[in-house]
């Protein structure tokens, strides 16, 4: 299945000022993080941030708090964002009203994206993970949660094949706005 930009929804996962640090290739993430979000605000893709527990982990990075726009930025003390109420409320929200492909970005692919992707999975939205746009403190955390998530049906993506499934044809004014994102 391709993502469509007129059915999809980015979710970015705890890329914040206390946890970037720590990971491995953080800041290449939050590269491919801004390229997500800056594509969706361009093709009017909804964006929603997450923040795990802001007071100890700060805000998001100042990257992405500066292309972030108008998406909304909630907290929450779940790993997963589809556990916690509110989050998980808003998503689906948006599910509902059409935009039912989540595309998922962020912080750590093993917990909290993990959790996201397979909970919002079993709700029955068709999840797609940015796998470039993913990261954890070490790197077989990346691959093991990749096999899990692949395992259970949830779509693998770069940031480049988002971008250009979103897209779906060249020549047009977007395609030649937001080609100048991955070069």
């Amino acid at each position: 299945m391709l993502l469509k930009a007129e059915t999809s929804q980015v979710l970015v996962i705890d890329v914040q000022e206390r946890l970037v640090p720590a990971m491995h290739e953080g800041e290449r993430m939050v590269e491919k993080c801004a390229v997500l979000m800056q594509a969706a605000h361009r093709l009017s893709i909804p964006v929603t941030v997450s923040e795990q527990y802001r007071k100890g982990l700060g805000a998001t990075v100042t990257r992405l708090d500066n292309v972030k726009g108008d998406a909304p930025v909630m907290e929450k003390m779940h790993f997963s964002c589809a556990a916690d109420p509110a989050m998980g409320a808003h998503v689906r929200g948006l599910a509902q009203s059409g935009k039912n492909q989540l595309l998922i970005c962020g912080i750590e692919a093993h917990v909290c994206v993990g959790q996201s992707a397979l909970e919002f999975k079993g709700m029955g939205l068709d999840v797609f993970v940015s796998i470039d746009a993913v990261t954890a403190r070490a790197p077989e955390s990346v691959a093991v949660a990749t096999e899990r998530m692949r395992a259970a049906g949830i779509s693998i993506v770069t940031t480049e094949a988002a971008l250009f499934e979103w897209l779906h044809i060249a020549g047009t004014p977007a395609f030649k706005d937001l080609s100048k994102l991955i070069k």
